[in-house]
């Protein structure tokens, strides 16, 4: 099965045991929203393209290890949206789940999405045991502490913000999560660090192309509020390099993350994607301005 296709199968099979009855309806229909209003799916579909170049021998493992990621990721934009942080009114070119059912459930839906990502590698340990346990730590050292997305969301709050250390910590946690897990989930667990490295200069790099995005983008090209960063004072590339030198630095996570992939069955259709995924994130026209 396509990758794409994989992927939302697997999500549907998901979010449809979190919300089936006797889940509160309201609760239910935010969850749904908030993982079906589109989105690229960056993450899960890094994490199977990953098992794929390493043998994806175990498809369950890989597919539980990318609905778990991104369920994740949701989770994470929900918390991101609301009007203690960021409190933007759109998501994915769709009100924003707090816009669309209150803050509470808002709130709900995140944590409820959090713990049905980790339920959703925890029915895979019957399958593969010993992969499935380093699936799961993968997971959560990327959501929690002292350096998932949960640690990246509360530099927010500190008098003084590192930029590398927020970035890495916001965004390289997940995209490190998910081609360590997508080599775990194929049987390449000893290539795991080589593959972290991939995953995070991926990562930082797809948050300086997000934040050039929010710098000189559109709102109704991305989807969600653009001057979030400058508005709210965040750290961020652009205010560290300015726009020459966050394009340049941009181009080098990149480089690094292609020289990064290890020599595998897919290694080559992955640099190339890599670059693909890269073009379609930083719009040539954005490239232009930053030049």
């Amino acid at each position: 099965m396509e990758p794409s296709k994989r992927i939302e199968s697997a999500l549907e099979a998901a979010v449809a045991r979190a919300t089936a009855a006797p889940a509160p309806p309201q609760l239910a229909h935010a969850v749904r929203h908030a993982v079906f209003a589109g989105g690229a799916r960056v993450r899960p579909r890094l994490c199977l393209t990953v098992a794929a170049a390493c043998g994806d021998d175990h498809p369950e493992l890989a597919d539980a290890a990318a609905t778990a990621i991104e369920l994740m990721h949701c989770a994470s934009l929900v918390h991101d949206d609301l009007p203690c942080f960021d409190d933007a009114a759109t998501r994915r070119g769709q009100p924003s789940v707090h816009a669309a059912y209150g803050e509470r459930l808002a709130v709900l839906a995140g944590d409820a999405l959090i713990v049905h990502a980790l339920e959703t590698l925890a029915l895979t340990v019957p399958q593969a045991p010993q992969r499935a346990g380093a699936l799961l730590t993968t997971v959560t050292r990327a959501t929690g502490m002292p350096y998932g997305i949960t640690a990246g969301q509360a530099w927010e709050s500190e008098p003084e913000i590192p930029v590398a250390e927020y970035h890495q910590a916001k965004t390289g946690s997940l995209f490190a999560a998910a081609t360590v897990a997508g080599a775990i989930a194929a049987g390449a667990e000893d290539q795991a660090d080589r593959w972290r490295i991939v995953g995070e200069r991926l990562g930082e790099a797809y948050q300086v192309a997000d934040d050039l995005r929010d710098a000189v983008g559109a709102e109704d090209e991305l989807g969600k509020p653009t001057g979030q960063d400058s508005s709210h004072g965040l750290a961020n590339a652009v205010s560290e390099h300015g726009l020459q030198g966050a394009k340049e630095r941009l181009d080098r996570l990149v480089q690094e993350a292609v020289d990064a992939v290890p020599e595998c069955a897919g290694a080559e259709q992955l640099r190339a994607g890599i670059l693909q995924e890269m073009e379609r994130v930083l719009p040539e026209s954005l490239g232009r301005s930053a030049a």
